[in-house]
């Protein structure tokens, strides 16, 4: 694919990596190790977290389940330790409370190709800056089991859990009764 000048190509496993200009990692779930990465000029991470805090995994799902309506999108540089590099450029998008999330990815996919052109653009001109401050700890990865619902609690409890499972991948899920019952959610008609 071309535009502007440019070209991009995607690639699903590291090994393909041919190497270019920019290596953009995003929902990356490989270690791009130093090899890889002297491939490029730049190998840049896509983090959707105020970093340095919220380094790991689906941070901006964490986020939404602490109550959060504001997800801040990193541009970094790709080293080990995991999410540690200099910041290039953040942006950041706010959430109304009722998206789910096809929709909470969509806006954060915008943010990340805003990321990505303005790195492009301005190449050469970015001046990184260093983390500063507590990362606290690693966020860890989502499993199946996160998607635990409680039956004693009420749906109001719940809306935010129930706002970030993916309906076909991992389902929310609530064992009541001696058995397990999986719930899907989606939007309907507003009929007001």
């Amino acid at each position: 694919m071309s535009s502007r000048g440019h070209s991009a190509a995607l690639f699903y496993d590291k090994a393909d990596l041919p190497g270019g200009d920019v290596l953009f990692l995003v929902s990356c779930s490989q270690m791009i190790r130093d090899p890889e990465r002297k491939k490029y000029k730049a190998a840049l991470v896509l983090h959707a977290s105020d970093l340095p805090k919220g380094r790991g995994w689906s941070p901006h799902v964490w986020s939404i389940l602490h109550g959060s309506d504001r997800i801040t999108v990193s541009l970094l540089e790709a080293v080990e330790p995991v999410d540690s590099g200099v910041i290039w450029l953040k942006t950041e998008f706010r959430l109304e409370g009722h998206e789910l999330l096809l929709e909470i990815n969509e806006k954060l996919f915008a943010a990340e190709l805003l990321l990505m052109t303005q790195a492009v653009e301005q190449f050469g001109a970015i001046i990184p800056v260093q983390q500063l401050g507590d990362p606290g700890a690693y966020l860890p990865k989502r499993s199946p089991a996160d998607s635990r619902l409680d039956p004693h609690k009420t749906i109001a409890e719940q809306f935010d859990l129930l706002r970030v499972v993916d309906s076909q991948r991992y389902p929310a899920f609530l064992d009541y009764r001696g058995k397990r019952y999986l719930l899907r959610i989606e939007k309907g008609e507003n009929d007001q």
